[in-house]
């Protein structure tokens, strides 16, 4: 109350003072003086009322005079730009934003270079744009905000805030080249101006380039090195996937504020990223006893233990999540991973489906389209992964629903799903009409290049990926991957052995250094190069230990030329620890029980492994192995047959003819033998 009385005794005060006039014998410079007490006088008495109008709760009468008062700073001195601004929010308080911009509209019809009517006008607008966080903007208001500060840019060229501004509005309308523009004027005109280098990394994070969007972050931190900028710095490291960078940039934010959740929440997943597993549980465990209704540390402590096998205490933690927010979609998405990883599919999928179909609108926002886009694509994948592919291209095909750009995904995804599901010319017909509207999109390249690899098309396949190379000009380490993978499929290792070195000298990360080494180890196996072969995949674990994949592979390749195979066993075994429902894996293990004459054993994970990837001739040719070892004749019969069936409709590169003709051998064969000892079992009842 006393602020109050002192508020109206000063503007009382104020009012009695008498305003200076200018008379016809002063001087320019005299008279400017006055314009300029005058403009003083009438800013004063506006701020005055201002004040009263919030300590009043924004009343009428004391708003109305405090625009007035503006209104008369202003037009004695118009140069004073800040007076536009808070003249705008004070027609917003008040209500009168249709007067504002008829009279701002009014006053450029006289003289369209009026910096001022165009800042209100450009102030207005953008404050009634939407609120972008949330995805809803609006677009007509971005548009006029834009129109007006780029008069405003011509009128006053030096004036940074202006340019800053209109960085702002260019990037909310996705307009990124000329957002990087005013960024860069901003910065001619006010080097190292924080919120610049802040926002012309933000461009560059939109753009994907990660390492550019790091560089303005770090001239940022390296001045003024704030929660604020060190934490945006940590999250482009994560964008870069240089998750030790992020780690330790958190832990430097952490020191100017110990007690920010969000910062040790940052951290900690980090510390999960790098593989520092004990560190992150303990500090997602204490996050969640700080605050139990808070589900992300439960959702991180179900997914570590998830990951370690241990799913009893995954499901305790998930379901403390559930209790906190049981409506939350990414506590349901975690529910259909534990599932997964459970080995419990159907219910995975069901799980799933059901999310989707709870969540389907006849209209989305941008942040719900880019969810039901991670959803459906999941749901498919699920599909696709376990045999179900009419399944898959039905969940496909609700993409093309979404948006035109997701159109060429879903196009994509279903192409593929043929392909995988052997019908490759069927697959070629879905995408051919894609890949001559977009042959830029990577892919649509990428499915179009495998699918005529699998047709046997290897230039034309091959060309697909180099003319996507060719279009994105600087050197992309997926791209070179990609080619290897087409060279692979096609048997041209020794371009393979080309595309790999050259892919080395691109990778930066232990990451993507392993993934290089990981197609070099594969390259080197396919050659029979066994000694290069193991050093590549002994590199892949040195770098990535847990490397599930690379151990599988070495631990099969020793298997298959029946050595090692104790140290195949314990390679096998472990990369079953880390995913214990992977086909591939099933039947390493299977082969290697196989290979020390443990028959009971292998047939056990060899019909587990039948059960996961059963289009896979190799697996069926595995158990018909252990049951012809066996004396079951009939059963060794049956899938040496299937083996054969498979592989008729295996795509081109992956045809081996010595293999085939081996298991051409053992069929006949076993038939032979068992027209000795009885008749063959009726292929029409299989």
């Amino acid at each position: 109350m006393r602020k109050t009385n002192l508020l109206l005794s000063l503007a009382a005060a104020l009012v009695g003072l008498p305003v200076a006039v200018a008379h016809a014998g002063q001087s320019s410079t005299e008279r400017a003086e006055l314009r300029k007490a005058d403009a003083y006088y009438h800013f004063a008495l506006g701020h005055l009322y201002a004040e009263l109008a919030s300590s009043y709760g924004n009343k009428g009468d004391f708003l109305n005079l405090a625009i007035e008062n503006y209104r008369e700073a202003l037009r004695a001195d118009p140069e004073a730009s800040f007076l536009a601004d808070e003249l705008s929010d004070l027609y917003i308080q008040a209500g009168r934003l249709r007067e504002a911009v008829e009279e701002a509209r009014a006053n450029l019809e006289k003289n369209p270079k009026d910096a001022n009517s165009r800042r209100i006008l450009g102030r207005i607008y953008t404050r009634l744009l939407g609120d972008p966080r949330q995805g809803r903007v609006n677009e007509e208001m971005v548009e006029r905000a834009i129109e007006q500060y780029q008069k405003l840019a011509e009128l006053t060229p030096k004036d940074a805030q202006i340019w800053l501004t209109l960085g702002r509005l260019y990037k909310l309308a996705q307009n990124s080249v000329e957002a990087e523009n005013a960024y860069k004027k901003v910065l001619e005109l006010e080097a190292d101006q924080e919120e610049a280098l802040i926002g012309l990394a933000m461009v560059y994070s939109d753009l994907g380039d990660q390492p550019r969007a790091a560089e303005m972050l770090r001239r940022v931190v390296a001045k003024n090195p704030t929660v604020r900028t060190l934490t945006a710095l940590a999250r482009s490291y994560e964008q870069q996937r240089d998750f030790k960078q992020a780690a330790e940039t958190f832990r430097r934010a952490l020191e100017l504020a110990p007690d920010n959740e969000e910062l040790r929440y940052g951290l900690a997943e980090n510390l999960l990223m790098t593989d520092q597993v004990e560190e992150a549980l303990k500090t997602f465990e204490e996050l969640a006893e700080q605050d139990p209704r808070d589900y992300r540390p439960l959702l991180r402590i179900s997914q570590i233990y998830r990951q370690k096998g241990r799913f009893e205490a995954a499901r305790q933690a998930l379901n403390k999540a559930k209790a906190s927010a049981p409506e939350n979609l990414e506590v349901l998405y975690h529910e259909v991973n534990l599932l997964e990883s459970e080995g419990k599919t159907d219910e995975a999928i069901k799980a799933l489906k059901d999310i989707v179909d709870s969540t389907r609108k006849s209209a989305y926002s941008a942040a719900e389209r880019s969810n039901r886009l991670v959803l459906l694509e999941r749901l498919g994948s699920m599909h696709r992964a376990h045999g179900q592919y009419e399944q898959a291209v039905a969940v496909f095909a609700e993409l093309r629903g979404l948006s035109k750009d997701v159109e060429i995904r879903a196009a994509a995804q279903i192409a593929d799903t043929y392909r995988q599901a052997k019908q490759f010319r069927k697959a070629a017909e879905e995408i051919e009409p894609v890949y001559r509207s977009h042959p830029e999109d990577r892919m649509v390249a990428v499915v179009r290049a495998t699918v005529l690899a699998d047709l046997g098309k290897a230039d034309d396949a091959i060309n697909t990926i180099k003319k996507l190379r060719k279009a994105n000009k600087t050197p992309s380490l997926d791209d070179l991957l990609v080619l290897a993978q087409i060279y692979e499929k096609t048997k041209r290792y020794d371009e393979m052995g080309k595309a790999t070195e050259e892919a080395l000298k691109l990778a930066k990360t232990d990451e993507e250094k392993a993934s290089v080494l990981f197609m070099r180890g594969a390259m080197f196996e396919r050659k029979k190069q066994y000694d290069q072969a193991e050093a590549a995949f002994r590199e892949v674990l040195r770098l990535d230990p847990d490397n599930a994949s690379a151990m599988n592979y070495l631990g099969y390749m020793f298997a298959d030329r029946n050595v090692r195979l104790e140290e195949a066993y314990e390679l096998i075994r472990k990369a079953l620890e880390h995913d214990p429902h992977n086909g591939a894996y099933l039947d390493s293990l299977g082969w290697v029980y196989y290979r020390m004459g443990k028959l009971e054993e292998a047939e056990e994970y060899l019909r587990r492994a039948v059960e996961k990837v059963g289009r896979d001739p190799i697996v069926h040719d595995h158990l018909a192995d252990v049951y012809f070892k066996q004396g079951r004749l009939k059963e060794a019969i049956a899938h040496w047959r299937i083996s054969l069936k498979e592989w008729e409709t295996s795509a081109a590169g992956e045809k081996d003819p010595a293999q085939i003709a081996e298991v051409q051998r053992k069929l006949e064969s076993a038939e032979v033998r068992l027209a000795k000892e009885g008749p063959l079992p009726d292929t029409k009842q299989r």
